[in-house]
């Protein structure tokens, strides 16, 4: 009886600890639903959207491509972007 009001107790206080708390993960999303048209940028800007998982994954991804690379792909980047698009990401440097 004893031990177990003791790991009653100390499971209480790992969850009540700051770190247990900064260890967990922020659920808030990366930024507000977007909502008209992709944001203006330069041909190099590459603007994120949520992609379907691969086949037999529950795991969304998100991809970050140009204008041009999504349009190859058949994207239409202003239409898409109200349902999946996540944030405008600066262009890559090398």
């Amino acid at each position: 009886m004893v031990r177990t009001e003791l790991i009653l107790a100390l499971g209480m206080i790992m969850a009540a600890s700051p770190a247990a708390v900064a260890a967990q993960p922020d659920s808030a999303p990366i930024v507000p639903v977007p909502t008209g048209t992709a944001p203006a940028g330069t041909p190099d800007t590459r603007y994120c959207m949520h992609v379907d998982p691969i086949t037999g994954s529950l795991i969304q991804t998100i991809e970050c491509w140009t204008r041009e690379d999504w349009a190859e792909q058949g994207v239409d980047v202003d239409k898409e972007w109200v349902k999946n698009g996540v944030k405008v990401a600066p262009p890559v440097t090398v």
